[in-house]
């Protein structure tokens, strides 16, 4: 079974770096046809889509965050992360990383129970 457990502060001030990472167990994130995927929750609102590395090594962002966001991955320790620049309270959310595939990139199989990121001085 695979597991994903996201880790990083829970508190950033605007105009810095929001850096999270996902560790992975029970599953390589080097495995073909997997999109390693973040997703966000603001409260009170909907899921939204930050982006993912698939398999590959390569990564696709959405075009509202892609100025600011950048995935990286380390495959030594099975990890990938998220860093997203010039932070504001409007990036508060709780910031969920999670598994997509085989094959498509949107339909998540494996979610991490998620962690609150507050954007506040």
């Amino acid at each position: 079974q695979v597991q994903l457990q996201e880790s990083g502060p829970g508190l950033v001030k605007p105009s810095q770096t929001l850096s999270l990472t996902c560790t992975v167990s029970g599953g390589s994130i080097t495995a073909n046809y997997y999109y390693w995927t973040w997703i966000r929750q603001p409260p009170g609102k909907g899921l939204e889509w930050i982006g993912y590395t698939p398999y590959s090594g390569s990564t696709y962002y959405s075009p509202s965050l892609k100025s600011r966001t950048s995935i990286s991955r380390d495959t030594s320790k099975n990890q990938f992360t998220l860093q997203l620049i010039s932070v504001t309270p409007e990036d508060t959310a709780v910031y969920y990383c999670a598994r997509a595939g085989p094959y498509s990139a949107w339909v998540m199989d494996y979610w991490g129970k998620g962690t609150l990121v507050t954007v506040s001085s």
